[in-house]
């Protein structure tokens, strides 16, 4: 048995379905069991999301789901339907139907527990079995989604409850040093670990859920991601690289556009207050990201970035805050991208840092910001610039196709 998931451009059209059907016709040919992990139609998410806020501008979360469900569920039947068309025994089912019990963060869920008992008897009966990724339910009965991307997750948990291994389908050949449409000649990547394929998910690298990621590090699952439409080899992603390969200083390098940055100006030189202003954050679950710190003649100057999509939240947080202190000023750039690089190999290589930032330096890159991990560094840039840094990144670290 074989799990595998066909992401949203993978299905988008009744065309491209039936060549997914195809492929996996073949490989029931070949002797195979499948269990099939489908994403909803193209844009179909999208669509959905705005029809709702033609309904209503504040969607309740719980009837959201309700909707998304039903995105995953069509493309889910209709491959059944393709599959059986082509004589090739199939069966569709939601999650409610293999129950995929999650939590009851509706919009956000996260797995909690997965009885294969129907799937493995359905596959003792069918060839494939084709599933809706993306959703779940709570021990309650109630449909909840997991989140962008979140078929990859329900993908690699069915492979990890089962014991095989998981292949992800989209319209890219696998994993890339660099977004091959940002940097035409970006390197394909024959292998990358678990722990820098997360760091990318984080920082804006749109290849894996960085939840599916997390699960198959976990529980060791491999990982193979690779084109619907074309046969060429994928990528890999496992917990350690094979000890015959050389492990590369920096793996790929990434950018992530939907940042904001803050800047709030002469706040009292009080770490108290600075500190209950991140907890509100926290509270309300904003991802904050950079921060940096300057004291100044008794008075202290906070930056920090954050996901854009939280800009409302974290403008009402600063002035409940901060509301009775005096004399503090905010500012906002949303002209701002964080560039980063990433690399298992950075933990034991010496010099990494200098060559980054003298290859941003040359380019006349101007920085707003700076974080670093043991295996990535970060920086925010203009955005007029970020394409510029990660094609200077890209050449410096040998992150391009060799002519």
């Amino acid at each position: 048995m074989i799990v595998q998931k066909y992401g949203g451009s993978s299905v988008s059209t009744p065309g491209k379905i039936k060549k997914v059907a195809s492929r996996i016709r073949d490989r029931v040919k070949e002797g195979e069991k499948l269990v099939v992990v489908v994403s909803a139609m193209g844009e179909t998410t999208d669509k959905l999301i705005d029809l709702a806020r033609e309904v209503t501008p504040d969607p309740h979360n719980r009837e959201m789901d309700m909707l998304l469900a039903t995105g995953e569920q069509t493309s889910a039947a209709l491959l059944s339907m393709a599959l059986n068309e082509m004589d090739i025994p199939a069966i569709a089912f939601n999650a409610f139907q293999l129950e995929m019990i999650t939590t009851a963060s509706h919009r956000n869920a996260r797995i909690k527990d997965l009885n294969l008992t129907r799937l493995f008897r359905e596959l003792e009966i069918h060839e494939v079995v084709v599933v809706t990724g993306f959703q779940g339910i709570t021990e309650d009965g109630y449909l909840t989604t997991l989140g962008r991307g979140g078929s990859d997750t329900s993908a690699v948990a069915i492979a990890t409850e089962a014991g095989k291994k998981c292949e992800i389908y989209s319209d890219v050949a696998g994993v890339y040093a660099a977004d091959p449409r940002l940097v035409p000649n970006a390197r394909k990547l024959k292998y990358i670990t678990c722990d820098e394929m997360l760091e990318l998910a984080a920082l804006g690298a749109k290849v894996l859920h960085s939840r599916a990621v997390e699960i198959a590090k976990k529980y060791n699952v491999s990982i193979y991601c690779a084109s619907t439409f074309s046969d060429e080899e994928g990528t890999f992603v496992v917990n350690n690289l094979p000890e015959w390969m050389e492990q590369p200083v920096v793996t790929g390098v990434t950018t992530h556009p939907d940042q904001t940055k803050v800047t709030i100006s002469n706040l009292p030189n009080d770490s108290e207050l600075i500190s209950r202003l991140f907890v509100a954050m926290a509270d309300r679950e904003i991802n904050i990201d950079m921060i940096s710190t300057v004291n100044d003649n008794g008075h202290s100057y906070l930056t920090f970035t954050f996901v854009s999509g939280d800009s409302d939240m974290v403008r009402e947080t600063v002035n409940e805050t901060l509301g009775e202190t005096e004399g503090w000023e905010v500012s906002r750039n949303d002209e701002v991208e964080k560039v980063s690089v990433v690399g298992v190999g950075m933990q034991s290589a010496s010099g990494v840092a200098g060559r980054f930032f003298s290859a941003l330096s040359k380019n006349g890159i101007k920085l707003l910001g700076t974080t670093t991990s043991e295996i990535k560094i970060s920086v925010l840039v203009h955005k007029s610039d970020s394409l510029k840094a990660v094609s200077a990144l890209a050449r410096e670290f040998n992150l391009l196709e060799q002519d």
